[in-house]
């Protein structure tokens, strides 16, 4: 599995400008003007991997496939979008597929470029999100309620559920979003989520809109968003859209030499992966077929080998014997896997092994 993002914020606050940028495309219409995104932007792009860059250069097969993930960005949300303001919520059916969502606040002042509401405020301008995203979770809890009042008539079973959905609306009905829900872990709740795809039970990072001033001195804004991401137990992110836009028309070579001068290390894209990665407790696993193909696997961390062989083929789920892994660090350093051998570095893992961050996995199954 790789992981899909959705890009949510206010009209303005360089959602479309930050798509581009990790996108590393012109694909989202940029303009001065609220709603300019008007069918939502998706984009599938490749996970940075050094490791894997590395084993390629090694191993130098037919094709390198990196893990992915899929940005969704969607129209400007406002306050009211849940009754119909501004454009609706009528995108939000667009992330609710996603398993994260990136809320752009803007932290920069700039009188040429519109805010909807007249004024940079970002503890205003999360709030107005973060309310419209829980009245949606609301409408849609609130039409499963009236059917399960008709279900619990005939069926009593349904009752745990109803008194579990009653629960959650008091929450909703409290500004409060699905993922502080006290039950968020019970068995219950999490049958329900899948199910409803809640937004507000997606975790959030915040990634905060600076102007090129804002890179080297943090504007008073910032700590505003960083008090709320704190409380939530989430990160922040503190970028420049349009720089990291005009910095994907560079080579590789150009961002990197461009991202020192600023004192950054990481593109908005790679520190938002990293981010993700945190949020949502994912590792990486390589798989190898030379000479034909290297490549990379997201999964959760705590992923047991078996299932892991089930992303590659569901063959070798049903079939597994046993996996060969060698630590990808290892692999390097040993200039493959005759040397990792040698080192002592190989070992043979049964069906109850947990992958590992990095590991080179080769399955073995029965024909």
């Amino acid at each position: 599995m790789g992981f899909s993002v959705g890009i949510v914020g206010l009209p303005n606050v360089g959602k479309s400008t930050l798509f581009n940028a990790l996108t590393q495309s012109k694909h989202a219409q940029v303009a001065n003007y609220p709603f300019c995104t008007i069918e939502p932007n998706h984009a599938v792009v490749r996970v940075p991997d050094d490791n894997l860059d590395r084993l390629s250069a090694l191993i130098q097969p037919k094709q390198t496939v990196h893990a992915t993930i899929d940005f969704v960005d969607i129209a400007g949300l406002v306050k009211g979008s849940h009754k119909g303001e501004g454009l609706g919520n009528q995108f939000l059916a667009h992330i609710r597929d996603t398993n994260a969502l990136i809320h752009i606040v803007r932290c920069f002042q700039d009188e040429n470029i519109i805010h909807i509401n007249g004024v940079v405020n970002p503890i205003a301008d999360i709030e107005i999100i973060n309310i419209e995203l829980i009245f949606a979770d609301l409408q849609q809890l609130e039409r499963k309620i009236e059917k399960l009042h008709k279900y619990t008539k005939g069926d009593k079973k349904a009752q745990p559920l109803l008194e579990l959905c009653e629960r959650l609306k008091q929450h909703f009905e409290k500004g409060l979003p699905a993922r502080s829900f006290p039950e968020v872990d019970s068995e219950l709740f999490l049958g329900l989520n899948e199910e409803m795809r809640f937004t507000t039970g997606k975790k959030v990072i915040y990634v905060v809109n600076v102007d090129e001033k804002g890179l080297e001195h943090d504007p008073p804004e910032l700590n505003d968003v960083r008090e709320i991401a704190k409380r939530e137990g989430t990160e922040v992110i503190k970028v420049c859209a349009q720089l990291e836009m005009e910095l994907a028309d560079m080579s590789e070579e150009e961002r990197k030499e461009f991202l020192a001068m600023d004192g950054a290390t990481e593109s908005a894209l790679e520190q938002v992966v990293h981010a993700g990665y945190r949020l949502l407790n994912l590792i990486t696993f390589y798989t190898m077929a030379p000479p034909k193909e290297i490549r990379a696997w997201s999964v959760k961390e705590g992923t047991h080998v078996v299932k892991a062989a089930g992303m590659i083929h569901t063959d070798f789920e049903k079939h597994f014997i046993c996996a060969e892994v060698i630590p990808v660090k290892e692999f390097l350093a040993h200039g493959g896997e005759v040397g990792a051998k040698h080192a002592g570095a190989w070992r043979i893992e049964g069906k109850d092994y947990i992958v590992k961050d990095g590991d080179c996995i080769y399955i073995k199954a029965n024909a």
